[in-house]
């Protein structure tokens, strides 16, 4: 039977049927796809399969804001070995469907497989609402830059759970399940932003793409990035560790950063950390940033 859905909702057709029937009102669609593997991109021992699906829904709903584009719906492949718990499986949907909640969109289908391991591959899409598109290849001389969402949180997280620790809590909460803001995206998109991205890798690295995308460099000021609590205690935590490295190099806190012409008056969950200047690559400080720049998938 056809899964025939309300008008106003962005699918016609649900799951159900051999694909799903969207509604594309912008006669355009935003579309990014992740891959998650087991081992790779979370562990079950750190992670529940709640947290796993909302994790995954959010990486991919981040890239859709990114662009300027309000989500719309996710296509979910789940692949998974055939002694795994049908509870975890269910519970893994239900963190999808929650997060693609929170940002407006919905679960449209998808497929299941066997595999030795349990592998997770998202697509997401969105839609401009009649918005040109931000892409990373508009940042100009001159350009202020700004980030939404915190910095560094789920690096710290990530450090605390692989040191055996739980606290605090924050941070661990972050790394297991992050909180894009979503619609900041298009808030930005509709300020005239000349660039953004999805900090996914690390702050330094994914502006390393803005700059080399844009033909401009980029200057980060450590000391407009906001002091945060979380971050001092969980370095506290580990011994002295460097907070700041986290907000620079640590990626999936999926905060959205953006250029914007000099003079464009930002709404206040966006904060000025820097600006783009002529020349190639990132400084930090008016320095090439030493350190590690952020995750190696192949590393």
């Amino acid at each position: 039977m056809k899964a025939l859905l309300p008008a106003g909702t962005a699918q016609l057709v649900g799951i159900g049927d051999d694909a799903a029937v969207l509604r594309a009102p912008d006669a355009r669609v935003v579309a990014t796809m992740d891959l998650l593997v087991e081992g790779r991109h979370f562990r079950r021992d750190w992670s529940a399969a709640l947290d796993v699906g909302r994790k995954a829904a959010a990486q991919n709903l981040a890239d859709i804001a990114a662009m300027g584009a309000v989500p719309t719906a996710l296509l979910v492949g789940f692949a998974a070995p055939g002694d795994l718990p049908v509870a975890w499986a269910r519970d893994l949907v239900r963190g999808l469907a929650q997060e693609a909640a929170r940002a407006g969109a919905s679960v449209a289908g998808g497929d299941v497989s066997s595999a030795d391991t349990i592998m997770i591959a998202v697509t997401a899409l969105g839609d401009l609402a009649g918005r040109d598109p931000v892409t990373r290849g508009g940042a100009r001389p001159g350009d202020q830059l700004a980030v939404a969402g915190r910095l560094g949180r789920s690096a710290a997280g990530l450090a605390l759970l692989e040191a055996g620790l739980a606290r605090p809590a924050g941070p661990v909460a972050v790394h297991r399940r992050p909180r894009p803001p979503y619609g900041a995206g298009p808030q930005a998109a509709s300020l005239g932003a000349t660039s953004m991205i999805d900090i996914s890798d690390g702050l330094v690295q994914d502006l390393g793409h803005v700059a080399e995308a844009s033909g401009a460099g980029i200057d980060i000021e450590t000391a407009r990035i906001a002091d945060d609590p979380q971050l001092r205690a969980a370095a506290a935590a580990l011994g002295g560790a460097d907070w700041l490295a986290w907000a620079l190099a640590g990626g999936e806190d999926h905060a959205l950063a953006a250029t914007f012409a000099a003079g464009t008056k930002l709404p206040p969950r966006w904060s000025v950390i820097g600006a783009v200047r002529a020349g190639t690559g990132v400084h930090v400080d008016g320095l090439s940033w030493a350190g590690r720049s952020g995750w190696d998938h192949f590393r």
